[in-house]
C-alpha cells in the first residue's frame, strides 16, 4: 500500500490558546495581513484582541478584509490586488480567522498572490479557466478558525464561487495547506445554534464521507473514527448549549480532524450535490451537506456495509448486533441527529424544486463526486433528489 499524507507543520489546540498568538505567529513573519471571515469578529472585539496580541510579540498588522458569503472570483481577484498595491515584502504572512469563507479567501489570496501568471483565480481552478498551475509556494500562512465545521485549516484547498456563469470550484495544490493552525474552541463559544449545527454537520459529512471514500486511506481513516466519535455526541451540546467547554472542545477537535481527512482521502456524493445547491438554490453549504447526508449514507451502503459496521461499533461498542443491523443503526443514527437540531429532512423546504434537479445534476460531478464509493450515474442522482423534494 503507498500513500503520502499531508498536514499542517504545526497545529497548536486548546481552550485559552488564543492568548498564545503572538509567540506562535512570530516563527512566520514580521507583518501579519488579517482576512476575517465574520464581521462579529470586528464587533465583539476579536480582530482588535488579534492584532493587540501580534504587537506584543513586536508582530505589525495590516487588516486587509472581512468578507460576508463564500469567497468568489471577484473577492480573491479584488483582494489579491489590494495586496500587491500594499506591497509584499520578505517577513508578510497571511492570517485567515473565522470559518471556512475567511480562511479559504485568505488561502486563496496567499497562493495568488505569488503566482502571476494570470490576474484571476478563474485561471487556476479546477475544471474551468485555463487549467494554470500553482508554481510559486504561496506566503506563509496562519489559520484560526472560529466554528467548528469546514476544517479549512488543515485543507489543501479554497472553494472558489461565481454566478455567472454558474460554478463552485477548488484552488488546489498539495502547498495550500495552512503553515500553522492555532484552533481555540473558546472562539465559538459566541456562534448561534443554527450555524453551530449546519457547521458540525459539515464536518460529520466529512468524516463520514472520508472514511468511505474511494481513496480512503490508514491514517485518515483512524482519525475519522476518533472524530466520529467526538462529533456524534458533540454536536448536540454545543447546539444547545453554546457555552459548553466540552462540546465546542468535541467539535472543534472534530472539525479538525475532519479537513485532516478530507485533504488526504476525498469526499463523496454528499460534498458533490452540497456545491450544487448553494450555487443553484442559495442553500449554505453546511445545510446542503447535513440534508443530503442520509441519502448519501443510503446510497451506499451496498458497497460499505462493512465500514458503516465498523463505525458503529467504535462509536457504540456496547452494542451487540449484526454487522448489517450495525449499519443501518448508522444511517438512523444520522437521521435522528439531524431531526434533534432541526435539519429539514425535505429539499422542498428549503426552496428546491423539480425544475432545479437539472441543473443540480450537472452541477454535481467534480473532485468530491469522483471520491465516491461507487459511481452514481445522472439518473440515480436524479431519481435520489427527486425523492429528497
Amino acid at each position: 500500500m503507498n500513500y503520502d499524507f499531508f498536514s499542517p507543520s504545526q497545529i497548536s489546540f486548546g481552550w485559552g490558546r488564543f492568548e498564545e498568538l503572538g509567540p506562535l505567529a512570530g516563527s512566520l513573519g514580521a507583518r501579519g495581513l488579517i482576512i476575517s471571515g465574520s464581521r462579529s469578529l470586528e464587533s465583539n472585539g476579536v480582530i482588535e484582541k488579534l492584532k493587540r496580541l501580534l504587537t506584543r510579540s513586536n508582530i505589525t498588522s495590516e487588516f486587509i478584509t472581512t468578507i460576508s458569503h463564500e469567497p468568489e472570483v471577484a473577492d480573491v481577484d479584488q483582494t489579491t490586488n489590494i495586496l500587491h498595491h500594499m506591497g509584499i515584502r520578505a517577513g508578510d504572512f497571511l492570517i485567515g480567522i473565522g470559518g471556512g469563507s475567511g480562511i479559504d479567501l485568505a488561502k486563496a489570496c496567499a497562493a495568488m498572490v505569488t503566482n502571476q501568471e494570470s490576474d484571476t483565480v478563474l485561471d487556476y481552478l479546477e475544471g474551468v479557466g485555463r487549467g494554470l498551475k500553482l508554481t510559486q509556494p504561496p506566503l506563509p500562512m496562519l489559520a484560526i478558525p472560529t466554528t467548528a465545521g469546514t476544517g479549512s485549516e488543515a485543507t489543501k484547498n479554497a472553494v472558489i464561487s461565481s454566478h455567472a456563469p454558474a460554478f463552485k470550484k477548488s484552488l488546489r495544490a498539495d502547498q495550500m495547506i495552512p503553515n500553522l493552525v492555532l484552533c481555540d474552541p473558546q472562539l465559538a463559544c459566541s456562534v448561534p445554534p443554527d450555524i453551530t449545527a449546519r457547521t458540525g454537520m459539515d464536518a460529520i459529512t466529512q468524516l463520514l464521507e472520508s472514511y468511505i471514500s474511494c481513496r480512503a486511506q490508514p491514517i485518515p481513516q483512524a482519525l475519522c473514527l476518533q472524530g466520529l466519535k467526538l462529533a456524534l455526541s458533540g454536536i448536540t451540546e454545543a447546539v444547545e448549549d453554546g457555552t459548553s467547554r466540552s462540546g465546542r472542545e468535541n467539535m472543534a477537535q472534530a472539525a479538525l480532524l475532519s479537513g485532516l481527512a478530507l485533504a488526504n482521502s476525498g469526499l463523496g456524493m454528499a460534498h458533490g450535490v452540497a456545491p450544487a445547491l448553494g450555487i443553484h438554490c442559495q442553500i449554505p453549504h453546511g445545510l446542503a451537506c447535513a440534508i443530503m447526508l442520509p441519502a448519501t449514507l443510503q446510497a451506499n451502503i451496498s458497497v460499505r456495509q462493512k465500514e458503516y459496521a465498523d463505525i458503529t461499533h467504535f462509536i457504540a461498542p456496547e452494542l451487540s448486533i449484526s454487522e448489517a443491523e450495525a449499519a443501518h443503526w448508522l444511517i438512523d443514527k444520522i437521521q435522528s441527529l439531524n431531526d434533534r437540531i432541526k435539519i429539514p429532512r425535505r429539499l422542498s423546504e428549503l426552496g428546491v424544486n423539480q425544475s432545479h434537479i437539472p441543473d443540480l445534476v450537472a452541477s454535481s460531478r467534480g473532485n468530491s463526486m469522483s471520491g465516491n464509493p461507487r459511481e452514481i450515474s445522472d439518473t440515480e442522482l436524479t431519481q435520489i433528489l427527486e425523492d429528497l423534494l
